[in-house]
């Protein structure tokens, strides 16, 4: 039998399904970076992402014998951590809001821009702005924007037709342009180029 760091995803599912003691471990340890990502991008706030990835994690592990294997495992676990996010959104709205929390740890993922100086400024703005949007515009930019997924992918992550994540998409890039409008202004003063996407950094 080969070692757990050998096996594909879907075996790896399959495996601690089975009862593997190590198999799950495996998986978390490979995906964890992006599950991250995904979780402190589409909340902002490092400590409620790390609950949402806690959250997923446990959902995940519970529910592999259900996994059908008609998407990736990598689809199958971001979707598991948008919808842990989403229920975090859903029980912080009858709360007040929170502070972001460490500005190093958010920056650690935050999407990297072309002049180090001003990256801090514009990854905490996209931030602010991505909180003014509803949670199925955010998200859908998170995926398509931030992490790079193509619009089938992100609309599989997310159970909607691509369609859907290409209104999403639209809606939420239109929102954010006039939120981020002075940082596109300025960086085509630098001659570097305006802000792909209506507004989204890469």
């Amino acid at each position: 039998m080969r070692r757990v760091d050998e096996v594909p995803d879907k075996e790896l599912l399959a495996r601690h399904a089975q009862g593997d003691p190590h198999a799950f471990a495996e998986l978390v340890h490979r995906h964890r970076d992006r599950m991250w990502a995904v979780a402190l991008r589409t909340l902002g706030d490092p400590e409620e992402a790390a609950d949402a990835l806690q959250d997923a994690c446990l959902s995940a592990f519970r529910a592999a014998g259900r996994f059908r294997g008609d998407a990736a495992v990598t689809t199958w676990l971001h979707r598991i951590v948008v919808n842990a996010c989403l229920d975090r959104i859903r029980r912080k709205s009858v709360r007040p809001a929170t502070p972001m929390g460490d500005d190093a740890a958010f920056d650690s993922v935050a999407p990297k821009m072309p002049d180090p100086t001003d990256a801090h400024g514009v990854s905490l703005d996209v931030h602010t702005a991505l909180g003014q949007l509803p949670f199925e515009q955010r998200a859908a930019l998170v995926l398509v924007d931030m992490m790079g997924y193509s619009v089938d992918d992100a609309a599989q992550v997310m159970e909607v037709p691509p369609g859907t994540i290409k209104s999403r998409c639209a809606r939420g890039r239109a929102r954010l342009a006039p939120l981020l409008h002075h940082h596109r202004n300025r960086r085509e003063r630098k001659n570097v180029g305006g802000v792909e996407g209506g507004g989204m950094p890469k």
